[in-house]
């Protein structure tokens, strides 16, 4: 066990709970004399993060309020990752701004009528955004979903009418009379090289569906303990380790879940197969 170091002697910090901190991937939760944590956080070396955290002098009202710490392993980096995002969540502490729980997100979603692609903004109540094809972009509201489509029209020379996000008339949209349109609104460009364009101008933020048929486990090795972290639609369920009983049980969640930091966490190894996955066999 690490001793800890003597200059944090003046904090009023258990100082058991900062010799008893690993050097090793997990979580970790300053804790105050209420029952809600602090702050909670995650690394690949406990130790090392919680210590810069105490000589950071733009923490030390944090660090002034925290009476210990404690902490969870974690067998890498990934289930660090989800299990930071999930307490944060369900616990709200107090100096955590990041990783809030976003009750409704919203989505770009093209449709095709009879003239040509119409991007429509869609909400994770009515859409499956995990298994829903030709989504582009996540936002926290239907107000900033518009707000891209905006600023990909100024960026692309679009037309905000036949986005939807304008009137026109026989004379077309504002943004041709001040010539940031190209004239899709009035056939003065071919509807088909206007719809290429928002498509090339949305396809970085396409939105992946989830591969699986179902809810799969990703699995982390360390040092001779294994821990099965339960995926389904983009959404972290919970935590099954050979260690201990568990890290987090596994909650039964409706089929339409989605959660937007579980995506960002998993999209890319998942997508790039960088990750050892497990099936779930129903």
């Amino acid at each position: 066990m690490s001793q800890p170091d003597p200059s944090l002697a003046n904090h009023k910090i258990d100082l058991t709970s900062l010799a008893a901190l690993p050097r090793s991937s997990g979580i970790y939760i300053f804790r105050g004399e209420g029952k809600l944590p602090l702050y909670i956080g995650k690394s690949v070396n406990i130790r090392n993060r919680v210590m810069s955290h105490l000589r950071t002098p733009d923490e030390a009202n944090m660090i002034a309020q925290t009476r210990r710490i404690d902490f969870i392993e974690t067998a890498g980096e990934i289930g660090a990752l989800l299990l930071e995002s999930r307490m944060i969540k369900e616990q709200s502490p107090l100096f955590n701004q990041r990783l809030r729980r976003i009750r409704t997100l919203c989505s770009i979603q093209l449709k095709q009528d009879v003239d040509g692609v119409v991007p429509t903004v869609v909400d994770s109540k009515t859409v499956n955004l995990g298994a829903t094809q030709g989504l582009y972009g996540l936002y926290s509201s239907a107000h900033a979903a518009q707000s891209k489509l905006r600023e990909l029209a100024n960026q692309h020379r679009l037309c905000l009418a036949v986005l939807g996000l304008e009137k026109t008339s026989k004379r077309g949209c504002f943004g041709l009379q001040i010539k940031t349109c190209l004239g899709a609104c009035v056939g003065a460009e071919d509807r088909q090289e206007h719809d290429q364009r928002l498509f090339s101008a949305l396809v970085d933020t396409q939105v992946e569906v989830w591969p699986f048929n179902g809810p799969v486990d990703v699995i982390e090795e360390s040092d001779g303990w294994v821990q099965h972290h339960r995926v389904n639609n983009w959404c972290y369920l919970g935590t099954h380790c050979s260690k201990s009983e568990k890290v987090n049980p596994f909650t039964e969640f409706k089929a339409h879940d989605f959660d937007l930091d579980s995506y960002k966490i998993l999209v890319k190894p998942i997508m790039l197969k960088t990750l050892k996955v497990q099936e779930i066999e129903s």
